[in-house]
């Protein structure tokens, strides 16, 4: 089991969701936020959580209490300084996560591994003029973390070999899959996905069905678990939005990835799908 002290940046969706993983996992994790509310609504949402696993006979009240107490809640960066492991989990800005990662080289020790649950960002721009970059990785998750397996560790330009398989061993630690791969945009998975997408939302501004069509033949003919609306849903229209953006300028404005126009609309009416009540579909019903 893993003993690392991990500390996650970004309290929101992902981050509460990968601070769970951590302390199913036997991991002391400090949950980061600089929001209040929204560490509060991780601290609601892990409770839960565990209270299910309990419900579901997966584990024992003790067990419950023993992993609630592994997570503590915190909003000053100062208190990663014990943390040999960080998980930055916040928005997909680059400024920001630069931002971040300059002032974690300066509070943990010079060997503590940073990483960046970046969807599709480069890692090697993050780390770019950072001190000890060889320890900055991409860790990505996928939403909803506690669930999906996958995660894809991303070697940057100037990753080291030895913090590459410390990541990759962490990912198999926290029972995950773990995939290694190389800086590009958008990675593996986002890559493939964007014309998945792009091409739902092409049929949409075509008119030639609504969403809950489109989902239903991805489901029932395709396979899939979820619908490409429901999915942008479930990961937030700004995140998918914003990932699209990235792919598309880091491939030099290929047509295939060209972000569209009705997701640009949503996210500047806010309609960024369940986290805020509305997106493709309405869940205030």
């Amino acid at each position: 089991m893993p003993t690392e002290q991990v500390g996650v940046i970004g309290a929101g969706t992902m981050g509460a969701g990968i601070a769970l993983v951590c302390t199913r996992n036997e991991c002391p994790v400090i949950l980061l936020d600089a929001n209040q509310a929204v560490l509060d609504k991780a601290r609601s949402y892990i409770e839960a959580a565990l209270e299910k696993d309990v419900q579901k006979g997966k584990i024992s009240e003790q067990q419950k209490e023993e992993s609630y107490q592994r997570v503590c809640f915190a909003s000053d960066m100062q208190e990663l300084a014990s943390c040999t492991i960080v998980i930055e989990a916040v928005p997909e800005r680059l400024e920001l996560k630069k931002s971040i990662f300059s002032s974690l080289t300066e509070i943990c020790a010079s060997d503590a591994l940073l990483l960046t649950n970046t969807s599709s960002i480069s890692i090697t721009e993050i780390a770019g003029g950072l001190l000890n970059p060889e320890r900055i990785l991409g860790f990505h998750f996928f939403n909803p973390a506690p669930v999906m397996p996958l995660i894809e560790v991303i070697r940057g330009k100037k990753s080291s070999q030895e913090n590459v398989e410390k990541a990759y061993q962490f990912a198999c630690d926290l029972g995950k899959v773990p995939v290694l791969v190389a800086d590009t945009p958008g990675f593996i998975v986002n890559r493939i996905a964007r014309p998945y997408y792009n091409e739902a939302l092409r049929i949409l501004g075509d008119r030639i069905a609504q969403p809950e069509q489109i989902d239903t033949i991805m489901k029932r003919a395709g396979g899939f678990k979820m619908g490409p609306f429901e999915l942008q849903d479930l990961i937030g229209i700004d995140i998918n939005f914003a990932t699209t953006e990235s792919v598309y300028s880091n491939f030099f404005h290929e047509g295939r990835f060209k972000p569209s126009r009705i997701q640009q609309r949503m996210v500047q009416a806010g309609n960024l799908g369940r986290k805020t009540g509305e997106g493709f579909y309405d869940y205030n019903k």
